[in-house]
């Protein structure tokens, strides 16, 4: 017998493994995606489709949305055919998507006012994390909620902290993209100089990841660059995202991002390239590109 019965909208690369972990925890989970393809995927793996998202929230207490960005998450839950749209009173709304901040205390007066529950409740992880469920989660949000869903969120996940009110865990989510973009830029440097000072980039790698430059940003993505490995688990135009969401909130509470600016020129630079949709490791390529060499070699 099911544990209980969960809504989820939104079965991109995030949300399918998501609501696979959510099935093998033996929830009852009902989908729906602006992609049918996805819906009917997840259908094969034990999921109930659905063909809005209003109709995910008519038929269960809980709804857990992943999508985009802000315009996407309101669209979701506020707009027509839409969560609210389908939700009764005492329900509950988890919106795990990054968007800014003030989306998500917007969202959040929307809910209170048709007395629905909300949780912001951005990942950090990537696919890895998604498919693994050890997702580190922030939230957002009024701790009995949190309490309450709990067990929901852990199913998915291998860290969950209650950060604040609404909005927290999208600043917490910002924080996050903050630091794992300037830490990948400065590793794509650091390898690109060892592999043009004819050092084999592995071997600095090596050498360096037990110590203070050691990172889990280093142990995941170095690999990839000195493979030239760039297949997606986070795509550089979600990381544009989330930082053009930093340095807007940066803006509203008057606090300069200046190397948040910078990765977001590179990031930027690399979508006029046609890179976008390429793991962010790949930031990396910016400079090889300006040194005329490649980490892998190759």
């Amino acid at each position: 017998m099911a544990r209980g019965e969960i809504g989820f909208v939104g079965l991109g690369i995030m949300g399918k493994p998501m609501v696979r972990n959510l099935i093998k925890a033996d929830y009852s989970v009902t989908v729906y995606d602006i992609v049918a393809e996805s819906v009917e995927e997840l259908a094969t793996d034990g999921a109930i489709a659905a063909s809005s998202a209003a109709e995910v929230a008519s038929n269960n207490p809980i709804v857990i949305t992943m999508v985009p960005d802000s315009p996407q998450s309101e669209a979701a839950i506020l707009g027509p055919g839409g969560v609210l749209e389908g939700a009764s009173e005492g329900d509950t709304v988890i919106d795990m998507s990054s968007i800014a901040p003030a989306s998500s205390q917007k969202i959040a007066a929307a809910c209170e006012e048709a007395g629905v529950n909300f949780l912001d409740a951005p990942v950090s992880g990537g696919e890895t994390g998604a498919i693994d469920g050890t997702l580190a989660v922030m939230v957002g949000g009024k701790k009995d909620i949190f309490d309450a869903n709990f067990d929901i969120i852990s199913a998915m996940s291998g860290s969950i902290v209650l950060c604040g009110p609404y909005g927290a865990g999208n600043t917490t989510k910002l924080a996050n993209q903050i630091i794992v973009a300037g830490n990948i830029a400065a590793l794509g440097e650091a390898m690109v100089l060892a592999r043009k000072s004819g050092i084999d980039p592995q071997v600095v790698f090596d050498a360096i990841k037990g110590g203070l430059a050691g990172s889990t940003v280093m142990n995941t993505k170095g690999p990839m660059m000195i493979e030239g490995n760039f297949d997606p688990g986070f795509r550089i135009v979600l990381h544009q995202k989330d930082l053009h969401n930093a340095i807007l909130t940066g803006k509203e509470v008057g606090v300069p991002l200046l190397v948040t600016s910078l990765c977001q020129q590179i990031i930027g630079s690399l979508m006029n390239d046609g890179k976008g949709n390429l793991d962010h490791s790949a930031i990396a390529n910016f400079m090889e590109d300006m040194a005329g060499v490649t980490i892998s070699g190759k």
